[in-house]
């Protein structure tokens, strides 16, 4: 059943339960430094030799958060969930998406612009409407096929699950985009995005 605040404006904040093996990194920039070398401290926690490897992903990570940050992030969760002896990787950036014209787009206007709109680089978009406990929300997947040049830079194709998520109360759309390079496992990483999203709810 879908849900909403009892008031007319819009709700204070917004709780998301991750699973264990997701970090959270801070964008605002008063806040970004600390989260990066937090996370990178707990990654190498135990291994003292690797002082270049550190650097690397303390330099990667403030670069990934700053560019998430330009372009109106909130907060980037990444996973480092283990199966074995591999690493999951993927990701969620959170944040606020602009208004697409002078009024707010419904979310079955949203998702008929987004069925119009993908891009020939997204292969099999799939655009749905569905009901969360935080709202009607617009559920967009696709798979993106990296060029002939970026492929032989290391890239892989990769599968993406957005949400938009119209915060009650406004006329915003709150975006949780979840990203993995895991195209093999793209069925159970989108289960997993979507039990993520599903556990988003508005607090007063």
């Amino acid at each position: 059943m879908t849900t909403h605040p009892e008031h007319d404006g819009p709700p204070s904040d917004y709780r998301l339960l991750l699973p264990d093996g997701w970090f959270r990194i801070l964008l605002d920039p008063g806040q970004r430094h600390r989260s990066v070398d937090a996370l990178v401290e707990r990654r190498f926690q135990g291994i003292d030799n690797a002082p270049h490897l550190k650097d690397e992903m303390r330099a990667d990570l403030r670069r990934r958060a700053a560019e998430a940050y330009r372009g109106g992030g909130i907060e980037l969760y990444l996973s480092f969930q283990e199966a074995g002896p591999l690493t999951i990787p993927a990701s969620l950036l959170v944040s606020l998406a602009p208004l697409r014209g002078p009024e707010p787009l419904s979310p079955h206007d949203l998702a008929a612009a987004f069925a119009r709109g993908a891009g020939p680089d997204e292969d099999g978009t799939e655009v749905s409407v569905e009901d969360l406990a935080a709202g009607t929300v617009v559920r967009v997947r696709s798979t993106t096929r990296p060029t002939e040049r970026e492929r032989q830079d290391g890239q892989r194709d990769s599968v993406s699950v957005e949400y938009h998520v119209p915060v009650p109360g406004s006329a915003q759309y709150l975006l949780l985009t979840f990203s993995t390079p895991l195209e093999p496992l793209a069925e159970a990483m989108a289960g997993l995005f979507d039990a993520i999203a599903s556990s988003l709810t508005w607090t007063e």
